[in-house]
């Protein structure tokens, strides 16, 4: 091999040693700002998870102020009322001692609802039951809890959604759904667990777009939040349910 043939190699030989270096590091480049990009994703995802749990701990916050409002108003109000009547028409000392103890006793129920720490502090099953117990104690409709299953403790935040996501059920049931039965049900398997509530109201029309709801439609985009499955369904007449299908995230609850 001559000097010319050599000193063509040697070029050759740079050329290409430069344009593997150049595609590595175009390579690595590309490789950081990727990551980079889906770090700053995963950031932005967990900044609006935090932000979507936030306003779910407010509108629940809000809720629960409004039924303690509601209650003050005409339950407790009329319990007190009726206990100074007792005592205007000079009835006996047990009436009214049996009336202002069931107002004492509403008082301490609502007392734990306002209390900071009660919804720090929620937990999926007793945050349920708590609102049977009010609808059977209000006379608002006859509701019962089942639990099928070993219960499983889910991640806070999973169930501080799921509760809003019923809260916003219940609530259509007792204003719109003209229900007399509510049942919710916690079905515990192996590898999920299934939410199911179910009312006896009116029901609606389901392929109707008008009837989509801002209710509605946040229970479903509530579900996507968790990685939950939400389905809703009714017939007129025939009441609705709302089934919420969560598995359990990574092997455990």
């Amino acid at each position: 091999m001559d000097e010319k043939e050599i000193q063509s190699f040697l070029v050759i030989s740079s050329v290409v040693l430069l344009v593997i270096i150049f595609t590595m590091i175009s390579l690595f480049l590309l490789f950081r700002k990727k990551k980079n990009d889906l770090l700053l994703e995963k950031k932005l995802a967990e900044q609006k998870f935090e932000q979507e749990i936030a306003k779910t701990q407010i509108e629940i916050r809000e809720e629960i102020f409004r039924n303690i409002s509601w209650e003050l108003h005409d339950n407790i109000g009329q319990l007190l009322t009726l206990a100074k009547i007792q005592l205007v028409n000079n009835l006996s000392t047990d009436e009214v001692k049996d009336t202002i103890s069931k107002s004492i006793k509403e008082l301490r129920t609502l007392s734990k609802l306002i209390n900071p720490e009660a919804l720090k502090n929620i937990e999926l099953k007793q945050a349920i039951q708590d609102e049977i117990d009010r609808f059977n104690r209000l006379n608002f409709i006859k509701a019962n809890l089942v639990i099928e299953g070993e219960t499983k403790a889910l991640d806070h935040k999973t169930e501080i959604v799921f509760f809003r996501m019923l809260q916003e059920f219940f609530s259509n049931t007792i204003k719109h759904a003209k229900a007399s039965n509510l049942c919710v049900t916690l079905k515990y398997l192996p590898n999920m667990l299934m939410v199911i509530a179910k009312d006896n109201g009116l029901g609606f029309d389901i392929t109707n777009t008008e009837n989509a709801g801002i209710g509605l439609i946040n229970i479903k985009t509530r579900a996507k939040l968790v990685k939950a499955e939400a389905e809703i369904c009714s017939k007129i007449n025939e009441g609705t349910q709302l089934t919420i299908t969560y598995p359990y995230q990574n092997g455990n609850s």
